[in-house]
């Protein structure tokens, strides 16, 4: 016949049950708020997303080095219509490309590489400007060249914009001679009828006014 031990006996008897709510509370030792995180893209409207990995040519070194792995997404501002190319590493989110797509740039595939594409680019990731050549490569053929299209397209757009400004630009500056050449042929007219008036005066025989 088994045996229980008494002073076992009396820890059973004394612990709480499973089920028994202590009434217990325990405040949380820091206290968490939320906080608004900018990215800086609130005022762009991304128009492409992709995942990828970058690379960087280093001149110095002459070959391909690593950027980072993660998205790279082309951004339109909501009001100004500029694009800009962004990149961040997927796990830290530090920026690994940051610039503009501008009129004067190209992207071409990559020899050999179906995959992957290159571009010259005026780059702001680490804070200044520097002349980068990039290579990007994708996960397929398709993402490559989806890509490639759209960063031409941008590029296109951009033109337009450019040309569209210079004609704002050259019919204003038009309206602004035409405008002038008027006030000018005005004055003219107001001005010759002082001259008769005072050929008139001067043949009447009034004194001419002294020297």
């Amino acid at each position: 016949m088994a045996t229980t031990n008494p002073e076992h006996r009396e820890e059973e008897e004394n612990a709480p049950a499973e089920d028994e709510d202590t009434g217990a509370q325990v405040a949380p030792i820091v206290k968490l708020e939320e906080v608004a995180v900018t990215t800086g893209e609130e005022d762009e409207d991304a128009i492409l997303d992709l995942k990828a990995k970058l690379y960087r040519f280093d001149k110095e070194g002459k070959q391909w080095k690593e950027r980072g792995a993660g998205a790279v997404k082309l951004l339109k501002h909501k009001v100004y219509g500029k694009v800009r190319l962004v990149m961040r590493q997927s796990k830290t989110l530090k920026i690994c490309a940051n610039h503009l797509v501008l009129p004067n740039m190209s992207v071409q595939e990559h020899a050999g590489n179906d995959k992957s594409c290159v571009w010259h680019a005026s780059d702001y990731a680490d804070g200044e400007l520097k002349d980068e050549l990039f290579c990007i490569r994708f996960a397929s053929v398709e993402n490559c060249k989806t890509f490639i299209d759209m960063f031409q397209e941008v590029v296109e757009s951009q033109k337009k914009q450019e040309e569209n400004k210079d004609a704002s630009a050259t019919a204003g500056l038009l309206e602004k001679l035409t405008v002038g050449e008027k006030v000018s042929t005005d004055e003219e007219s107001e001005t010759e009828p002082k001259k008769e008036d005072a050929e008139r005066r001067d043949g009447d025989g009034e004194a001419p006014p002294p020297a």
